[in-house]
């Protein structure tokens, strides 16, 4: 007996061995800072102190389309879908590449772009959709917040792997992905959770410092945790250590948390569980530029800044403001806008657009 019971227990603490073993080699394990590959044609200009940039900032929902809700699209995970077909992917990438195209963006940040996912046929769209854009696009970099070579959740059963991407006309010189806290969570399901990041690009400027380009997209269904104060926290010390070298920055992407002002207030009732009361984000408004602005969000057109169009049947058009792109205070803001009647069907987020002045 005493035999038998020893060798069960080195079977077990094998087989333990083995699954932790696949467990880390499934999974994604990135640094706290590491550098990112940098894609740049040899030809392509640089930047000078003066010109104007235009940004397009725009989750893009893995080019899934605005035809289903998806598990996570409800706050009990009831929503029925858990992929788009391959003829809504191929809808979709094609409208994207119209909404740029027509928009004519120096700079793109892209939210929520896939590769490797089984949910879009282990497909890289970053490559996809540049061979359907301008051959001006020269240069870009990405980074993951999401991947594994399987996910044993049922409703995923698969791969996963999406990025942030950052397109450019100009030169990008470097790339650098900075982890950010995450989701408190028992420490397998946190092995194959999202892992937030912020991708942030150096771009050469003639004449000035270097512009440094910022793309993120932080965690959502955070409730009950101090995650987004934590997220907030570390990409404001990031910014100030920027604006105290004199950098030029700009930062874009879906902060997920809304803007200050009375936009809690205006949500029904179920969609409050989704934030808090006072956002964590309002520090940014008093300490950076933003796009849009307190005023534009909290005024009689604030719908016409809203972002986000949820894959909610109760929900039938653009109803909050949860992306934005802030920016130092070095870079004067010419113009500004949303993409909207004409981007509704392509992603559950709008394209937010800005142009801007290097002084």
């Amino acid at each position: 007996m005493r035999k038998f019971f020893k060798w069960f227990m080195i079977t077990v603490l094998v087989l333990t061995g083995v699954f932790f073993t696949w467990v880390y080699l499934a999974t994604y394990h990135p640094k706290a800072i590491q550098k990112e590959q940098v894609t740049c044609g040899k030809d392509a200009p640089t930047l000078k102190a003066g010109q104007s940039l235009k940004v397009l900032s725009w989750n893009v929902q893995y080019m899934a389309g605005k035809g289903y809700v998806f598990f996570y699209d409800l706050l009990d995970n009831s929503g029925p879908d858990t992929r788009p077909s391959k003829d809504s992917i191929s809808l979709t990438i094609k409208e994207v590449a119209r909404i740029i195209t027509q928009e004519d963006p120096d700079i793109i940040l892209l939210q929520e772009i896939d590769e490797g996912a089984a949910r879009t046929d282990k497909e890289d769209q970053l490559k996809r959709l540049l061979g359907l854009i301008n051959k001006a696009y020269q240069c870009h970099c990405s980074a993951f917040y999401w991947k594994a070579s399987f996910v044993p959740d049922p409703h995923v059963m698969g791969s996963v792997g999406m990025k942030l991407s950052t397109i450019s006309k100009y030169k990008i010189s470097e790339g650098v992905r900075h982890q950010l806290p995450l989701i408190p969570q028992n420490f397998l399901v946190q092995q194959f959770y999202l892992k937030r990041a912020v991708l942030e690009t150096k771009m050469p400027v003639e004449g000035n410092k270097d512009l440094l380009v910022l793309n993120t997209h932080l965690s959502a269904f955070a409730q009950g945790t101090k995650t987004m104060e934590q997220q907030v926290a570390h990409v404001n010390k990031m910014l100030k250590k920027r604006t105290k070298q004199g950098h030029p920055w700009l930062l874009g992407g879906d902060f997920n948390l809304l803007p200050v002002g009375n936009a809690y207030r205006k949500l029904p009732e179920y969609q409050k569980k989704y934030y808090k009361p006072k956002t964590e984000i309002a520090s940014f408004f008093n300490d950076y530029q933003a796009v849009p602005n307190i005023e534009q969000t909290r005024g009689e057109n604030r719908a016409e800044w809203f972002t986000h169009f949820p894959n909610d049947p109760r929900v039938k058009q653009p109803d909050r403001t949860i992306d934005y792109i802030f920016f130092s205070k070095n870079i004067d803001l010419r113009k500004t806008g949303i993409g909207q009647k004409d981007t509704w069907s392509i992603s559950d987020h709008l394209p937010l657009m800005a142009e801007f002045s290097l002084k």
